[in-house]
């Protein structure tokens, strides 16, 4: 299975309102291993100027954007390296708006939702509550971002592809089981169809309730704390009988 791993840099924020793509990232993947083949190019935005705030974010100015080719100059290339493999962004309905809006300027269709998975979508299903920007599943998963100061596509692209094996189950599932293991690993967590597929595993009952870890000396202590509420507390009344053993 022929898996593209991307990643953009925008002028701004907003696709529809004409922010433009100025830097492309990405990387080959073929039964979840890299190939070493990437795609990385930065382009030309014409008349739209780089917010500010973007610009702090991922350093790119005008001035470095004004000899790059346009991204229907490099469109070919684009759609060759692309193909029709699974498509993998991190938060990926913002890369694949501005992905739409580029591709309508020059008359080809979006591409179809059902290539496209977002880690995002899978990190937050995995870890519901926990941080799960690109930097936060780096330092879960030990991967070393060290280098990342600021947002670049093709690095991202390669730092998202290490954070992508482990969501699926870690490189034992790409390496040593191979691609079949790895396809079950997503089927399993709901990912064959992407995002909207993506459905929460049922949390599994203990089959033995752990045993306590207070001491009887933290036990007296937390009913005289509870003792010294001014109204009367339920907790009161549940350690009480918990003592009685009523």
């Amino acid at each position: 299975m022929r898996e593209i791993i991307f990643d953009t840099e925008t002028t701004g924020l907003d696709a529809l309102g004409g922010d433009r793509i100025i830097e492309i990232g990405a990387i080959e993947m073929f039964n979840h291993v890299p190939t070493g083949r990437t795609f990385h190019q930065y382009l030309n935005p014409g008349d739209r100027q780089v917010h500010p705030d973007a610009e702090a974010i991922h350093g790119i100015s005008n001035d470095d954007l004004k000899d790059k080719p346009s991204f229907s100059d490099v469109l070919d290339d684009f759609l060759q390296f692309f193909g029709d493999g699974r498509l993998i962004a991190h938060n990926a309905s913002f890369d694949i708006g501005f992905f739409d809006a580029e591709m309508n300027r020059v008359g080809l269709k979006p591409f179809a939702r059902s290539r496209i998975l977002d880690t995002l979508a899978v990190a937050r299903l995995k870890y519901p509550g926990a941080p799960n920007s690109l930097d936060a599943l780096c330092q879960r998963y030990g991967i070393d971002n060290s280098h990342r100061e600021k947002h670049g596509a093709l690095l991202d692209s390669e730092l998202l592809a290490e954070v992508y094996i482990e969501l699926i189950g870690g490189k034992q599932a790409s390496l040593t089981l191979g691609a079949s293991r790895a396809a079950d690993a997503l089927a399993d967590a709901g990912m064959d169809g992407g995002p909207s597929d993506i459905k929460r595993a049922p949390a599994k009952a203990r089959p033995v309730t752990l045993p306590s870890r207070l001491t009887p000396e933290d036990e007296a202590r937390h009913l005289e704390f509870v003792r010294s509420f001014k109204t009367e507390a339920l907790w009161l009344q549940h350690l009480d009988r918990k003592k009685t053993g009523a």
